[in-house]
């Protein structure tokens, strides 16, 4: 097709991919006017295009770098996308909506991510509206004509054929299509190599990889809209196969309706044969005849809307105060019935988590190990932020992988990585000074240790029991900010007492008043404090001088082949957390045992065997170990991350893989309301989040060119405002609200955690003079060794 030699703002708008090249100075002048005279609480990252003739009128957005929005395209409520996202002319875009990165929507799609209350006392147009929301992950391609309803989560790498109706969850790497849309069959599945990828062994916890590195980032597509996202078998080798070669089996290809033989088959809206039960909109065979058979998903009765069959639980999380305005009501998904509600209150309390079962949920364990949990719900009768309750994330637990997340309050930060001035006031820097803090906290750190000595031993907090950890806590404190011992023990009574709780035989140190932990088969433990203690006491008495006495003989004599069952065995789909803090454990002590001159592994080539094993089986999309799921999004993966990489990687100096995309996945985590909302932070999940970022920036580069360095300068900024205020005068911090760890009395382990957390914060920001001090025990961010064989000359670690 010919087109003009200077392409007018109307051919940009339906072809946005060319504004870049193409357009001159004052067509650039005016679309920067159009970007900022768009409403609401709006951050345009670079190289964005946002088409004259669309109606973008959002209460907030965030469009990503390189991403568009074109002609004709309706877009209101909440929309936060990554960077190289295109929504093409006509698409819709409503309510609660998240993307990925490298999201491309096909021309007439519709996100609704909001929907009405059809109880049968009274007229629609007179319900509340409620919102769920859409969450869509990376490298997703939705065609033309595809309508996705309220509450469903769609995994990263999916494919969804024009048309399709969406309706419930689609997990990671699915080719979807259909009314109802369901799976057809995996991705990375070419024709004829299925009995090939059937024969290769599984990573554990890991998606199978068809041997291709993403790179940074996706290209461009020249006509998004118009591609055939219906024809979702793009890795085919022979086209005229058909469409029917990437169904999941002979079978289920020979019985999808509206395929042809050929491979002309554009993919239909016929219904799906036999839909699972508890399909939610689209279903037909489900779709209630009369509307009062659905009206109890809208009632208080968590019992009775638990009750309703083909209906899904509602997560427990509020909807927004104010309902979105909806001009056309008609076009809302309100056959998805479970939202239905006669008093959006009402949906609240159906939906909790059941108070009681929250109250006692144990959340961390007592050792604080930190095992990361879901965030309760808030108190529905507390105000609350509709920024920060918006996407409630999956609705079906049935997707792994899907990443079903509240959106948390992202003010200031443009995907892109600027950052825009918001409502929210800036800290007042005279009261919030780097400085001021730490010189307070130095002034007052002998009165904190003071307070949780109980005149034999360290305690957490006041009325605590004396713990192993409270003692290394206290060690840490001292050193950090005192530059000393703690002085109500000397410094040869400070090693006496932590040398001698290490068992000679095993190297172990059980807990106060605790048996020694049994050993595995191999010879090691799996779980409890004494797994903390080897990182904990080992570096307290790092601190002290002498160092830990005795190797810890059940890692020097695991072979590599009994380290590599275990790592098999290890749960890293559905506890990926405690999968990072063994394998920590582990690390540290080979680290120890290194130091030793009694024969180290006993040349077993353990720590060899680590590495290659994590290396192998890093997730390339990620760059993580593990899967993530509906309930929790990403919180074991990343704070698993952290733990796996605090003990390998950091402390023996050796370089992260695919550290761009752990970026990705841990700036998409910060996001996540559940476990960053307002008041929700603990020391656990802002360190798991700063350590990583602070570790792959070290790789990527920390300057103004550092990859996506806005966003975390940004997100950096945001959390030490938060943190700084939440010292206690003489009691330090505590380690963040709910049940989780010690809970929010200020204590030594809160203090101690937040004090190296704000120090990783203000490197990020490049202020870390201001603090006058740097961590040098557990959470130092040198490297303990350089290798496997080269100690480091400070002789420490950077972690948890």
């Amino acid at each position: 097709m010919d087109h003009p030699s200077q392409p007018s703002v109307r051919h940009f708008d339906h072809c946005p991919w060319l504004f870049a090249d193409a357009a001159t100075e004052e067509q650039r002048a005016a679309q920067r006017e159009v970007q900022r005279t768009v409403g609401g609480d709006t951050g345009i990252g670079e190289r964005c295009y946002v088409a004259e003739s669309a109606a973008v009128f959002p209460d907030r957005l965030r469009l990503g770098d390189d991403s568009y929005i074109a002609a004709h395209a309706y877009v209101t409520g909440e929309l936060d996308t990554g960077s190289h996202c295109t929504l093409n002319p006509f698409t819709t875009v409503r309510g609660n909506v998240v993307l990925g990165d490298g999201v491309r929507i096909g021309a007439h799609t519709s996100l609704l991510g909001f929907n009405h209350s059809m109880a049968p006392d009274r007229p629609v147009y007179r319900q509340p509206l409620t919102s769920r929301g859409i969450r869509v992950g990376d490298d997703v391609w939705i065609g033309s004509h595809v309508i996705v309803v309220d509450g469903v989560t769609i995994g990263d790498h999916c494919v969804i054929g024009a048309g399709a109706v969406v309706t419930r969850n689609l997990p990671a790497w699915s080719v979807a299509a259909g009314n109802p849309a369901r799976v057809l069959r995996d991705r990375r599945e070419v024709r004829g190599m299925r009995a090939a990828a059937a024969a290769t062994p599984a990573l554990p916890g890991m998606r199978p990889d068809d041997g291709r590195t993403p790179t940074t980032r996706p290209a461009r597509d020249p006509e998004p809209g118009a591609a055939p996202a219906d024809n979702p078998q793009p890795a085919a080798h022979d086209r005229r196969a058909g469409w029917v070669a990437g169904a999941a089996n002979a079978e289920a290809a020979a019985a999808a309706p509206g395929r042809q033989p050929d491979d002309s088959c554009t993919p239909t809206t016929h219904p799906a044969p036999d839909p699972e039960p508890g399909a939610a909109a689209g279903d037909q065979e489900r779709a209630p005849h009369d509307r009062r058979e659905v009206q109890v998903a809208g009632t208080a009765d968590s019992e009775a809307a638990a009750a309703a069959p083909g209906k899904r639980q509602d997560d427990g999380r509020t909807p927004t105060d104010c309902p979105a305005r909806d001009p056309e009501p008609g076009a809302a998904p309100a056959d998805n019935p479970q939202l239905a509600a006669h008093d959006r209150r009402a949906v609240w309390v159906a939906g909790a988590a059941n108070a009681e079962a929250a109250a006692a949920a144990p959340g961390r364990q007592p050792d604080d190990s930190c095992t990361p949990t879901p965030r309760p719900a808030p108190d529905p009768g507390e105000p609350h932020d509709r920024r920060a309750v918006r996407v409630a994330g999956a609705a079906d637990a049935e997707v792994a992988a899907a990443v079903g997340a509240e959106v948390a309050d992202l003010s200031g930060i443009r995907p892109g990585g600027d950052r825009t001035p918001t409502a929210r006031p800036a800290p007042d820097p005279r009261t919030a000074t780097l400085a001021a803090f730490a010189d307070t906290a130095r002034d007052q750190a002998a009165g904190l240790l003071d307070r949780c000595w109980d005149g034999e031993r360290y305690v957490d907090r006041p009325g605590a029991v004396p713990t192993v950890r409270a003692h290394c806590d206290a060690v840490e404190i001292a050193d950090l900010l005192l530059g000393a011992v703690p002085e109500h023990l000397s410094t040869e009574e400070h090693i006496g007492r932590l040398s001698g709780l290490q068992d000679p035989k095993s190297g172990l140190v059980p807990e106060f008043g605790e048996p020694l932990p049994v050993a595995d088969a191999d010879g090691f433990i799996g779980e409890g404090a004494a797994l903390y203690h080897v990182l904990c006491v080992g570096y307290a008495l790092d601190l002290l001088g002498p160092g830990i006495p005795h190797p810890v003989r059940g890692v020097r004599d695991m072979t590599a082949r009994q380290l590599i069952v275990r790592l098999e065995a290890l749960p890293w789909l559905t506890g990926a957390w405690g999968a990072g803090a063994w394998v920590d454990s582990l690390a540290t002590a080979a680290h120890w045992n290194l130091r030793h001159d009694d024969g180290g592994d006993s040349g077993h080539g353990t720590p060899e065997a680590l590495f290659g094993w994590l290396l192998t089986r890093a997730d390339p999309w990620t760059g993580l170990w593990g899967s993530p799921s509906a309930e929790e999004g990403r919180l074991q993966v990343v704070n698993g991350y952290y733990r796996l990489t605090r003990g390998s990687f950091a402390q023996f100096g050796l370089p992260v893989p695919y550290p761009e995309r752990v970026v990705d996945a841990v700036l998409d985590h910060a996001r996540d309301a559940r476990h960053f909302g307002p008041g929700r932070e603990n020391a656990c999940n802002v360190l798991d989040v700063a350590h990583p970022l602070w570790l792959c920036t070290q790789q990527l580069g920390r300057g103004a060119d550092g990859y996506r360095s806005g966003e975390i300068h940004d997100w950096a900024e945001r959390q030490l405002a938060t943190v700084l205020p939440r010292w206690q005068d003489g009691r330090g911090f505590g380690f963040g609200p709910g049940a989780a760890g010690p809970g929010p009395e200020p204590g030594l382990q809160g203090t101690e955690m937040w004090l190296a957390i704000v120090w990783y914060l203000a490197d990020l920001l490049g202020r870390t003079a201001e603090l006058g001090y740097r961590p040098r025990g557990i959470h130092r961010p040198e490297p303990a060794r350089q290798g496997i064989t080269g100690l480091s000359r400070a002789g420490g670690a950077s972690g948890s």
